[in-house]
């Protein structure tokens, strides 16, 4: 059984999230209307998941009868960009160094 129902919204982004603490957390996104999503996330476990971009993902640490809510962060920070390169733009010339650098 799943836990997300459909989202017929055009406006999918692709999103990562990784649980870096040493506890367990559980996430979940509850803004969208008549869409859920909800996983348990243990110490080092990392996540990818299509949300909607005004989706807010919630944070909740600890354990689950006494959870706290201790992050809400909007999708759209989470959003993966995949940049696909040329083998030319995989060369750095001296100028793009020296901007990268300043």
């Amino acid at each position: 059984m799943s836990d997300q129902l459909s989202y017929k919204g055009n406006n999918q982004i692709l999103c990562y999230y990784a649980n870096v603490t040493n506890l367990v957390q559980v996430v979940r996104i509850g803004n969208i209307p008549n869409w859920y999503f909800e996983r348990v996330m243990f110490p080092g476990q990392r996540l990818m998941f299509e949300a909607a971009a005004e989706a807010v993902l919630e944070v909740h640490t600890g354990v689950v009868p006494s959870a706290i809510l201790s992050d809400k962060i909007p999708c759209y920070v989470l959003r993966v960009i995949e940049e696909v390169s040329s083998e030319f733009e995989l060369v750095m010339t001296e100028e793009r160094l020296a901007v990268l650098a300043g």
